[in-house]
């Protein structure tokens, strides 16, 4: 449905001429399933964010099932990940009969606290899922010093986090494998995708095979003139596998996608100058030694400055004509884990303090300059009408 044109949506994918044109050109190609531009997309999108492999697929949550499979991860192992996150991080540790342990975050950045980490630490411990939240790195060197004492492997859920640097190191380089989404709301997008990433040939071969049904060769080449008819089947695999029409439009995302990340940039710094001095919200603060790619932008509600919660102030929002979102409903409160694992919202403060107070402002490229200063006014107007 057509947003209205007064009304400001959450998120809008920045598409132009150039990705219609590419996606035209594959559909004219006669190869629109996974092929030559799918294989291409997966050697630049491996040298723009530092790493030797990549394995595009149709989602980071297959992105992510791939990677636990590809580690090994079996019935009875433990994942450590933040209850600050999507569905799709604990989900994919439920795949594999694995059980997936649920730890606090910082209210700084909201991402995952290494104190939490090691403490949830137990001798089942097989994996840790740390979430870039909003697009910033979370404190790897911490997590993958403590991995690493207990030969523990790191899987980065990078699914907001394209692109951005830690400590002057390329987001690709910091875990073991980094999962990333190019869902339409996602700082590129392929409509629907993702990709795995690593420096762990083995484990990428691995994940490229279970891609597509456990075939021993690349299912696309069977009908290439170099290829042939004769496959194996290596193990019960899943039909993972990115399109070249979805590759087609992605090399022309990840093309444009510092261009993107500066625009974000000058949109979340105004935002930054508009509220920072306002007593009724606080910002997120990242620490400075890491760039953010800014895919969301995050206000928390201060309650005793405010007459009215987050809830009522996301309506009035709205009558405004401002789309917003909430990042996240903490795992631990959502009924299959309050009621599977026995988890209660306090037993993570943190992470349920932040979800009670927090509220997503539209941040995306395609934002004109009266659109931003429009979420601005509206976000002001709101917190002067109904101020303490």
């Amino acid at each position: 449905m057509t947003p209205l044109p007064d009304f400001i949506p959450f998120a809008l994918p920045d598409i132009g001429d150039a990705e219609s044109a590419a996606v035209v050109e594959t559909l004219r190609s006669g190869w629109i399933t996974t092929g030559p531009r799918a294989k291409l997309f997966e050697t630049r999108f491996a040298e723009s964010v530092g790493s030797k492999h990549c394995v595009a697929v149709n989602s980071c949550t297959a992105a992510l099932h791939l990677a636990l499979e590809a580690i090994g991860v079996k019935p009875g192992d433990e994942v450590i990940l933040p209850t600050m996150t999507f569905a799709a991080t604990a989900e994919v540790v439920s795949y594999l009969g694995a059980v997936p342990i649920l730890v606090d975050v910082r209210a700084m950045d909201h991402n995952i606290d290494p104190a939490a980490v090691e403490r949830a630490v137990t001798p089942r411990t097989r994996v840790i899922i740390p979430v870039h939240f909003a697009g910033v790195p979370c404190d790897m060197d911490e997590i993958a010093a403590l991995a690493r004492a207990r030969r523990i492997s790191v899987v980065a859920d990078a699914a907001h986090a394209l692109p951005c640097r830690y400590r002057s190191r390329n987001v690709g380089e910091l875990a073991d494998i980094t999962c990333f989404s190019f869902y339409a709301t996602k700082t590129m997008t392929t409509g629907e995708g993702g990709a795995a990433t690593t420096d762990n040939a083995a484990w990428a071969d691995r994940m490229r095979m279970m891609s597509l049904h456990g075939i021993s060769r690349d299912a696309w080449k069977r009908y290439a003139a170099d290829g042939s008819w004769y496959y194996e089947i290596i193990a019960p695999g899943y039909k993972y596998n990115l399109t070249d029409i979805a590759a087609a439009l992605g090399l022309v995302q990840l093309q444009r996608a510092e261009e993107m990340l500066r625009r974000r940039r000058a949109i979340a710094a105004h935002f930054d100058e508009a509220f920072h001095r306002e007593r009724a919200v606080e910002l997120l603060s990242p620490a400075p030694d890491r760039s953010s790619a800014h895919h969301l932008y995050v206000l928390k509600l201060v309650p005793d400055a405010l007459r009215i919660d987050r809830d009522r102030f996301i309506k009035e929002l709205k009558a405004c004509g401002i789309g917003t979102s909430v990042h996240f409903i903490p795992l631990h409160m959502h009924p299959y884990y309050r009621d599977t694992f026995g988890y209660r919202p306090e037993q993570l403060p943190v992470a349920h303090d932040a979800y009670r107070r927090s509220v997503s402002l539209p941040l995306y490229s395609r934002m004109t300059n009266e659109q931003v200063m429009r979420v601005t006014g509206a976000v002001k107007s709101v917190l002067k009408e109904f101020a303490r």
